[in-house]
């Protein structure tokens, strides 16, 4: 199976990545405080608290709405590779399956050639009795040869002698 390669994204969806890393590092949460610190400091610089309070909220409101349009990009952006990951899984999954036929076939394949085998063991064996039995035989008729020739000769022997 060939891995994909997830692709680079490029243009707003890069900037919109980079930009919800950036929101979720240390240096976000250092610059974030800096900025809200630095506005209350305003007030002491003479700044209507009021003004401060109502520039602060708006800023926090935009800045809301754009977090969670990026927030919305990146949870799509996972949805669909998590898409992707339930895709690669139903792929192996079924490639699993398909390799689990291949050796169901292959245990079949093993019993009929272990059967094929106890079949030839047993035609061995029965062929083994029948060459013994044959040998046996065999046997016997050269012990009984040798002694017909042992009689023939003893009576070529008496009949020369009789001559």
């Amino acid at each position: 199976m060939v891995k994909k390669v997830k692709p680079v994204p490029t243009g707003f969806p890069a900037i919109s990545l980079k930009f919800t890393n950036w929101i979720g590092s240390v240096s976000s949460l250092i610059l974030h405080t800096i900025f809200f610190v630095g506005s209350f400091v305003l007030y002491f610089w003479g700044v209507d608290l009021e003004k401060i309070l109502l520039v602060l909220t708006t800023v926090v409101s935009l800045e809301a709405i754009y977090l969670a349009i990026f927030i919305q990009m990146t949870v799509n952006r996972n949805t669909q590779s998590l898409e992707e990951v339930e895709e690669d899984i139903d792929e192996i999954q079924e490639d699993v399956e398909e390799i689990e036929k291949d050796i169901d076939e292959m245990e079949k394949d093993i019993d009929e050639i272990q059967e094929d085998v106890e079949e030839i063991e047993k035609d061995d064996e029965e062929d083994d009795k029948h060459d013994n039995a044959t040998m046996q035989s065999l046997t016997e008729i050269q012990t009984n040869l040798v002694r017909l020739m042992g009689d023939i000769e003893v009576l070529k022997q008496e009949k020369q002698e009789k001559k």
